[in-house]
């Protein structure tokens, strides 16, 4: 957008020529009024020129630069897992018993990269262990500290944002029942699939419960819940998706067939 600054015209003295009767010529000195007005406009221009300079950094450099740091994470995590990037092209493995569940790692560790169909056929973000602003600001989802990992029975709850610094969850709301979320880790796939979803208050903590909204119930089941902002240019509420485990699969035995293509362009750098 131009801004176009708008100059009063003045009338020039002209040598032997006189006012018009009836007129004054211009002196060329302002009243203390109207210098204030003109500060005032200088000033306003000035910070409208800020502004629009700070939200193209907020909406545009902030994605660039954390999908630069997201990419290279998940590259440098997929490059150092053991197992195959695509599934065996035999008959279904056997059943893979328990999921492996790893304990929590120090604050700002890669615990695995998230896949998210739904999202896009390049959809891929790490996993990392926190939810401070150093993370979510250029890392990725983030994982509550506290709740349950990959697999785990209880509830694994992760954080990330909307709009900016990568905008990882900005398409939350595009979610439809039956929809699949996969977590790669050290161990193995982990299939989620998402069932519904809610607007609440960002004092809702409960949702982050082990068993999501329901204080003091020892958990049986296995739930992944995704929090993000709400609206997408606000944070007055909190959006809240809610999936459960539909199963897992060992490392060994390669990925779900539904993010094979992913997964091994992600271990090429791609």
């Amino acid at each position: 957008m131009l801004l176009q600054k708008a100059v009063s015209g003045h009338p020039s003295d002209v040598p032997g020529a006189s006012a018009k009767p009836g007129t004054l010529r211009d002196s060329g000195s302002r009243s203390p009024g109207r210098w204030a007005l003109l500060i005032g406009g200088e000033l306003l221009v000035t910070a409208g020129v800020v502004l629009l300079l700070f939200v193209a950094w907020e909406l545009w450099w902030t994605n660039v630069d954390a999908d630069s740091r997201q990419q290279a994470a998940v590259t440098e995590f997929a490059r150092s897992l053991d197992g195959p990037a695509a599934p065996p092209a035999s008959a279904a493995p056997p059943a893979p018993g328990p999921p492996l569940v790893a304990d929590e790692p120090a604050p700002g560790s890669t615990i695995g990269v998230v896949y998210i169909p739904r999202f896009g056929g390049t959809y891929t973000r790490p996993l990392v262990q926190g939810t401070t602003t150093a993370v979510l600001d250029s890392l990725g989802l983030g994982h509550y500290e506290g709740t349950a990992m990959p697999g785990g029975v209880g509830n694994v709850a992760l954080a990330g944002h909307r709009q900016t610094h990568g905008a990882v969850l900005d398409a939350i709301d595009s979610l439809v029942p039956g929809d699949r979320i996969y977590i790669q880790t050290r161990d193995g796939y982990y299939t989620y699939v998402f069932r519904n979803s809610q607007i609440v208050l960002p004092t809702a903590v409960d949702v982050l419960l082990p068993v999501p909204t329901r204080p003091g119930v020892a958990p049986q089941n296995r739930y992944l819940t995704l929090t993000s902002c709400n609206p997408r240019f606000g944070s007055q509420e909190r959006f809240v998706a809610y999936s459960t485990m539909e199963g897992w699969q060992p490392a060994s035995a390669g990925p779900p067939a539904e993010i094979a293509a992913q997964v091994g362009r992600t271990r090429e750098g791609g």
